[in-house]
């Protein structure tokens, strides 16, 4: 049985940073892990660690910086990685949900796994898209936002409860090959272990232009245009002094807004 499952990398801001032009400086930016992808890579593990022979596979479309969490993915369990880029690439500001679908599609293609298990969404534009366009894209059955997964005895169906609108849960059965994108809760993401980082790094990434895969530059379907912080309708105050200075100055704060009487 193989498993593919995406590894995003994705970017933060400091608390404090600036805007120039239509984007925030790298100095601003930190990278890591996108959350729910983390949550993705510990159900693949599972999976692998409670069944025999099965391969895990870790996929990233980013350029060299993103090899480190891809190569987290290794150190969590991971048995192998590829990374995709291109200089067509380069340039873009947005990667839309039908342009990442076809390239993890174009890699499913080669490594034909039983099973795709993606986050739901990633941290950075939370579309909640990709996995859904991809399993369109390979013919696959699927199942979004999943948080709870089991694999029949012969790997050919996973049952899978399914995070729905005002708390509701839909329990359904999904014959494999399938995509499955996966919701935070659905397990505990272990940390990497200092040997499986040393691990990790000795293991090779394979990396892969677009060419490679057989695909042109995809279309430029979103563009960004403008980014701003937006404008504060508020003001923040802060209270200072004991628990009780704070309380009496916020009984007055509150008296004063007509939130209470005096």
């Amino acid at each position: 049985m193989r498993i593919l499952t995406t590894a995003t990398e994705v970017a933060s801001v400091d608390d404090e940073f600036a805007i120039d032009g239509d984007a925030v400086p790298a100095e601003y930016l930190s990278y890591d892990l996108n959350e729910w992808d983390d949550y993705a890579i510990e159900a693949a593990v599972q999976i692998k660690e409670a069944r025999e022979n099965v391969e895990v596979v870790a996929v990233t479309i980013g350029p060299e910086r993103s090899e480190e969490v891809v190569r987290e993915a290794l150190a969590k369990g991971a048995d192998r990685a590829l990374r995709v880029w291109d200089d067509t690439l380069e340039d873009r500001a947005v990667l839309d949900p039908t342009s990442k679908a076809q390239i993890l599609a174009a890699v499913a293609e080669t490594e034909e796994p039983d099973l795709v298990l993606a986050g739901v969404q990633s941290g950075e534009d939370a579309w909640g898209a990709t996995g859904v366009a991809l399993a369109r894209d390979l013919g696959y059955q699927w199942a979004a936002v999943v948080n709870d997964l089991e694999l029949d005895d012969s790997a050919t169906t996973a049952h899978v409860h399914r995070e729905l609108e005002g708390g509701v849960e839909e329990l359904t059965e999904v014959d494999l090959p399938a995509v499955l994108t996966i919701q935070t809760g659905i397990n505990d993401p272990r940390y990497a272990s200092l040997r499986g980082i040393r691990q990790a790094h000795a293991k090779p990434l394979d990396v892969q232009s677009l060419s490679d895969l057989g695909l042109d530059a995809p279309p430029e379907r979103l563009r960004h245009r403008e980014m701003r912080i937006p404008e504060s309708e508020s003001e923040t105050e802060y209270l200072s002094g004991s628990p009780d200075e704070q309380a009496s100055q916020l009984a007055t704060v509150l008296t004063d807004e007509g939130v209470i009487d005096g």
